[in-house]
């Protein structure tokens, strides 16, 4: 498990209506890959854009079944078992975009780009 990995998880959450979704994982590497660490930090995707600045577009070439948007404003920590099935990755342009997301959705300056 990586940062940028976008899950989906069969978990139901109330926010979800009670229902399972997909997540990017946010958490930095260093936690993501290391196993004595269970849970990590994701951002949940939903099918509606608002067009915010802390909301990522993402499109079936990301990973899944129609277009969507990670919601950097819901941030969530989750048990890195339920966290069943990767269906893609962000590349290096979507992580930069993940980063400015999660900037603004914390009140955080600007954040520059990195390479990924």
């Amino acid at each position: 498990m990586t940062r940028g990995e976008i899950y989906r998880s069969r978990i139901p959450t109330p926010e979800r209506g009670n229902k399972g979704g997909y997540f990017v994982v946010v958490s930095r590497n260093a936690v993501a890959l290391n196993e004595a660490i269970e849970t990590v930090i994701c951002a949940p995707v939903y099918s509606r854009w608002q067009g915010l600045n802390t909301e990522v577009p993402l499109t079936r070439s990301d990973g899944l079944d129609h277009d969507s948007a990670i919601k950097c404003d819901f941030l969530t920590l989750l048990p890195k078992k339920h966290l069943t099935h990767l269906t893609g990755r962000l590349n290096a342009d979507k992580l930069d975009a993940l980063d400015a997301a999660l900037a603004a959705a914390l009140s955080l300056p600007a954040a520059m780009p990195t390479r990924h």
